[in-house]
């Protein structure tokens, strides 16, 4: 097996953010093979005794990270009773992978997935406050008093939602696009607060998940998330 940066064997074995894991290094907090290392370029593999805190740390599986341009018509979970094809029939990887959150079965866009279990905690967390972009097409033009109320929050299903932020970026014979972004990961929430406007969406499509984009994927396509997406991620 080639070795690599310790920094980034701590990240993949999910011990932090390789940056966080740097600071670990700087700050003694690392051994290999029973030597406390600080300096980042030292190189080891799973051969190698690496302890963090007096801890050993070990890889278990290899951490994957894909983002997928999910289309309408799929759903996002690992199966389905239905017989529906799942975000994981568009994805060839040998990992146990499952997707971080979810999109509605005729929402569009950008979806992550990972069998990292403390990234798609914090993703998912409500302290997170991880930022959702989407993109909205209605049948009407909201009123200047209804995009207001969204922005500052509006009761849906008996709770108020967080402030939002958003934005007409098009007005055409086909509809009204909207930009919208949210925190909160509420079932069908854009969809509902759009109604509660007086509007119905027509097409809904995300686009950015915290500063991880689309990019040049099509639809059903995926692409494993960079270093510096990942990094943006933890973040």
């Amino acid at each position: 097996m080639n070795k690599e940066r310790l920094q980034k064997y701590l990240a993949e074995c999910g011990v932090a953010s390789r940056r966080k894991a740097e600071e670990l290094i700087a700050q003694g907090r690392v051994r290999v093979n029973g030597k406390i290392v600080t300096e980042q370029g030292v190189k080891v593999d799973e051969n190698d005794l690496v302890q963090v805190d007096g801890k050993k740390i070990e890889k278990k599986e290899k951490n994957v990270y894909i983002k997928l341009y999910k289309p309408v018509g799929v759903v996002t979970t690992a199966s389905d009773q239905f017989g529906r094809k799942t975000v994981l029939d568009l994805i060839d990887v040998k990992e146990r992978i499952y997707p971080v959150g979810r999109l509605d079965y005729d929402t569009s866009g950008l979806l992550i997935l990972t069998n990292d279990g403390a990234l798609t905690r914090k993703l998912t967390h409500p302290s997170s406050n991880t930022e959702k972009t989407y993109i909205a097409l209605t049948d009407k033009t909201p009123s200047k008093e209804a995009l207001c109320e969204f922005s500052r929050g509006m009761e849906i299903l008996g709770r108020l939602t967080a402030p939002a932020a958003i934005e007409i970026i098009d007005v055409g014979p086909k509809g009204t696009k909207l930009k919208i972004t949210i925190h909160e990961g509420r079932n069908r929430q854009i969809r509902r607060m759009c109604e509660k406007m007086g509007c119905k969406v027509k097409k809904l499509k995300r686009i950015s998940v915290g500063s991880v984009t689309l990019g040049a994927l099509k639809s059903g396509q995926y692409a494993y998330l960079t270093d510096e997406e990942l990094e943006a991620l933890w973040s």
